[in-house]
Order: structure tokens, then C-alpha cells, then sequence
């Protein structure tokens, strides 16, 4: 008799288990709080030109219940030009949530922290801190800089000495898990954190790709673009004002000859668990070698109509020489696809990074995406 009851009691323990819903990894009505933070790192590293010697950070976490968000928008307060998703200033945390995983995140050139908000702020409806820094010198809201162009390696600085601050502060630090850290990045914040997970660069296959080939019958003094050197990675709009390649890296050589030299050691950060790259840009300029020798788990998403970082050269680049690089592909999807949502401003005032072909909903995309990002988080950092 006893063990008939025991035997009831297990299997009426795995059916209870069975018949409990998945909790959801976006949960609509989850509350969100948002907040800034600026950290001074303690190391000496390299600013890039900055004019300010610090790290602007935005910070998207787990909300109360009662919070009440208000959307959150990147221009001025009257006329914004994007959506930067809805969340409460400065909410109090989520009861009885600690020890939870951090997404470190990164921008794409001349962007800004304010950019990942759109997936700032579904992570933290799954439950996860996300902190998103401005890279000095390549940054939206400062200076843009020669340095700040050129010095790609040195980003991967920037989000590791974020996650020193996060981890020592009073708000945050108690209510992180430091075995679950992961960073996600768009653009050249996908290069950026594909040098967190042990990426090593060979600056000189961006310079050699880029410079203006010879011509078919070039005359003794004339040089023609061939098609890398009319490639849109050579060509960045933000750059606009700098010059060219090679104006930017004999300003460069004149500030930062010690950084130039480092181009190619590794930044590996051993506390970044998994990374997801979104539309990677720069991926050919990283090694085989050091890309066989990433072990961490790492995804990616590209669209097919991305011209700025086509997969050809980036992600499938990225996924022939990983380990277990997977890839998706998204059909219709341009590289801007993966910044915020532009307002109706946004799209009369940059057409050229809120306009999408037809079809393509760009908030569709990032809810599918963020999904995407959420499900392989759970699964790499062995969560929930």
C-alpha cells in the first residue's frame, strides 16, 4: 500500500510539473525600469579623442509591478527622431529577483547606448540587467573622433570595464549573477563583442581592402576605386568630415601609435559566456585562428538586404570559421533594420536609416529578434 501511495504521489508531482505553464520569455506586462549611469574606470586606457574621460551608460532592469512606464525617445523632447522602447525612470527593482544574468551592450558607429533600447528593454521583460555603453569617439552624443573610427579593438574596453562597475555597484552588483554574463552587440558592436568572446584583428585587411585599387589601365599617376574600395564599410556616413582612410589613420598613428600596436592582442573577457552578433560589420578583419579558438557559445542575425556588413563577408565569414557559429538569416531585413524605430520626423529627417523595403514592419522584426536573443541566452547561460 505505501509504496502504491508513493507511486502516486510521484506520478501526481510530474503531472502537476507537466500541466504548469512555461513561464513566457517576453512577458508583455512585464514592467521595466531604466536608468543612467556614468563610470570613471580605474585602469588606464585609451579615450580615443574623446573630450570626456568617462563611460555613459544606460541601464534597463526588472520593475515593481506598479511601475509605470512612459515611452522613452532618442532627439529633442518635442520632435524626437526614435522610439527608445517604454520603461520607468528610475523604478524600484522587482521584488525577490536576484542573482540575475547581465547583457552587456554595444552600439554600432557613431551610434549611441540609447540604440540597443529596443532590445535593452525586452531583455529586461525576460528578467535580465542590460547595460549598453556610448564608445567614446564613435558615439552619437559626443565628439566623433579620428580615434574613435579607427581603434575598433579598443570598444571591446569599454564593455569590460562597464561590467567591472556594474558588478561594484550598490544598486546593481548584489542582483547580478557573475557566472551568467553575455554581451550582444549591432554592427560594429557585433565585431565588438565577438573581441569579448577572443576575436583577434588584422587591422591591415580593413586598410587593404579599402584603399583605391588600380584601375583597369591606370595612367602612371591615376588610381581608380575598385569595388572594395566603393564598398560601404570604406564609406561610412558618419565618417563624413574626417577624411579619408588613410587621412584617419595618419591621425591616428600620431595619437595612439601604442593602440595601434596592440591592434592584434586579444581582448578576451573570461566572464562573457555567450555573445550574439546582429548584422556584424568588420568580421573579415578577424583571424581564423583566433576565431577557431573561440569556445563560448555564439548566434547571429543578418538580413539579406543588408549592403553595410553583407553576410558574405561578416556573418557567413563568422560562421565558416566558428566552432558553432549559427547563423539566421532574415528576408527583406537592411542593416538599419536593427536600430530603434524611427517617428514619423525620424523618417521625413534620415530616410536613409528608418526607411525599410515594403513588407518589412521594423517592430515586427525586433520582437522576433529579441526572442531570438532571449531563447539562446536562456539556453548558453543555463537560465531559467
Amino acid at each position: 500500500m505505501k509504496r502504491l501511495l508513493a507511486l502516486a504521489m510521484v506520478v501526481g508531482f510530474v503531472a502537476a510539473a507537466a500541466a504548469k505553464p512555461k513561464p513566457l520569455l517576453l512577458d508583455p506586462n512585464a514592467k521595466v525600469g531604466v536608468v543612467t549611469r556614468v563610470f570613471h574606470p580605474a585602469a588606464q586606457r585609451n579615450w580615443r579623442g574623446a573630450d570626456k574621460h568617462e563611460l555613459d551608460a544606460v541601464v534597463w532592469y526588472p520593475a515593481i509591478d506598479t511601475a509605470i512606464e512612459t515611452k522613452q525617445f532618442i532627439g529633442a523632447p518635442d520632435n524626437p527622431l526614435f522610439e527608445a522602447g517604454s520603461a520607468m525612470p528610475h523604478a524600484a527593482f522587482a521584488p525577490h529577483m536576484e542573482r540575475l544574468p547581465l547583457v552587456l551592450l554595444s552600439h554600432g558607429t557613431g551610434g549611441s547606448a540609447l540604440q540597443m533600447a529596443w532590445l535593452g528593454t525586452a531583455l529586461a521583460r525576460a528578467g535580465y540587467i542590460a547595460v549598453a555603453v556610448d564608445h567614446p569617439g564613435n558615439n552619437a552624443n559626443g565628439k566623433l573622433t579620428p580615434e574613435g573610427f579607427a581603434l575598433w579593438w579598443e570598444r571591446a574596453t569599454d564593455l569590460s570595464n562597464a561590467l567591472d562597475a556594474m558588478l561594484k555597484d550598490e544598486e546593481f552588483g548584489p542582483r547580478i549573477d557573475p557566472t551568467r554574463i553575455a554581451a550582444a552587440g549591432y554592427s560594429l558592436g557585433g565585431y565588438t563583442v565577438l573581441e569579448l568572446a577572443g576575436a583577434q584583428t588584422d587591422i591591415s585587411r580593413f586598410f587593404d581592402y579599402c584603399r583605391p585599387k588600380p584601375g583597369p589601365n591606370p595612367g602612371p599617376d591615376q588610381r581608380q576605386d575598385g569595388p572594395a574600395g566603393d564598398s560601404a564599410v570604406c564609406r561610412v556616413p558618419e565618417m563624413r568630415g574626417l577624411g579619408s582612410i588613410d587621412d584617419i589613420l595618419q591621425a591616428t598613428r600620431k595619437t595612439s601609435r601604442e593602440s595601434l600596436a596592440r591592434s592584434g592582442e586579444s581582448f578576451r573577457d573570461p566572464r562573457i559566456k555567450a555573445v550574439y552578433a546582429l548584422a556584424p560589420a568588420l568580421a573579415f578583419t578577424q583571424t581564423q585562428e583566433s576565431l577557431h579558438s573561440i569556445h563560448i557559445p555564439v548566434e547571429m542575425v543578418v538580413g539579406t538586404e543588408d549592403r553595410i556588413a553583407p553576410a558574405k563577408e561578416n556573418a557567413d565569414y563568422l560562421r565558416a570559421n566558428l566552432r558553432s557559429g549559427r547563423e539566421t538569416t532574415l528576408p527583406g531585413v537592411s542593416h538599419s533594420t536593427f536600430l530603434d524605430t524611427c517617428t514619423p520626423t525620424g523618417t521625413q529627417a534620415l530616410p536613409q536609416y528608418c526607411t525599410e523595403l515594403p513588407g518589412i514592419d521594423r517592430a515586427s522584426v525586433h520582437a522576433k529578434v529579441a526572442s531570438m536573443v532571449v531563447e539562446f541566452l536562456d539556453r548558453s547561460l543555463k537560465w531559467r
